[in-house]
């Protein structure tokens, strides 16, 4: 597997694990709570990941099959892409910075369990879309982003991580105003 891969697979992992742990700690039957009118649930913020993974996993398959059949060649870079992307990822972990999260990728109100198998589910399709681009030049490649504009697919990888790792910081604040302790 290409040094790139590795790196955006591991940090998918950590950055779920975060998301995983900040989770937990918010007692299941606070889980479904918002923290205000308006405001999401732990639950919530788990349901919107998904949404969002499933729609980008069916995304990056798509581009990844057509970059195939054009006959898109091998990856030439091999050094870390996510420094790279520091910038980016850190506009993105700022919770100072709101983004209005479009009607399609908005919680329903599914209890907390169903929210979380889906997220797993949409996951582990992101991670078999990169694999299924292991190898070829995806920092070539450029799709767009209703808010950060033209991304590669590189990029999008790594904002699937990024994005858990701000929600993470969603949930952790969540559980704060609900005064619950770590």
């Amino acid at each position: 597997m290409h040094p790139r891969a590795i790196e955006l697979l591991t940090y998918l992992d950590q950055q779920r694990a975060i998301l995983r742990a900040a989770f937990l700690a918010v007692p299941p039957p606070l889980r479904e709570q918002a923290p205000a009118p308006g405001r999401w649930s732990a639950a919530g913020v788990i349901e919107h990941l998904a949404i969002v993974e499933r729609q980008l996993a069916r995304r990056l398959h798509e581009d990844i099959a057509k970059a195939r059949g054009e006959g898109l060649g091998p990856k030439q870079e091999a050094g870390p892409v996510l420094p790279t992307l520091n910038t980016a990822i850190e506009r993105l972990l700022d919770r100072n910075t709101r983004f209005e999260a479009s009607a399609a990728v908005c919680p329903t109100g599914q209890s907390a369990d169903a929210p979380w198998a889906a997220l797993e589910e949409a996951g582990n399709r992101v991670r078999d879309a990169l694999k299924a681009g292991d190898g070829l030049a995806l920092g070539s490649r450029f799709l767009p982003h209703r808010v950060f504009g033209q991304m590669s697919l590189y990029y999008y990888f790594a904002f699937v991580g990024a994005h858990e790792a701000r929600h993470a910081i969603q949930i952790r604040e969540i559980a704060t105003e609900m005064s619950v302790v770590e």
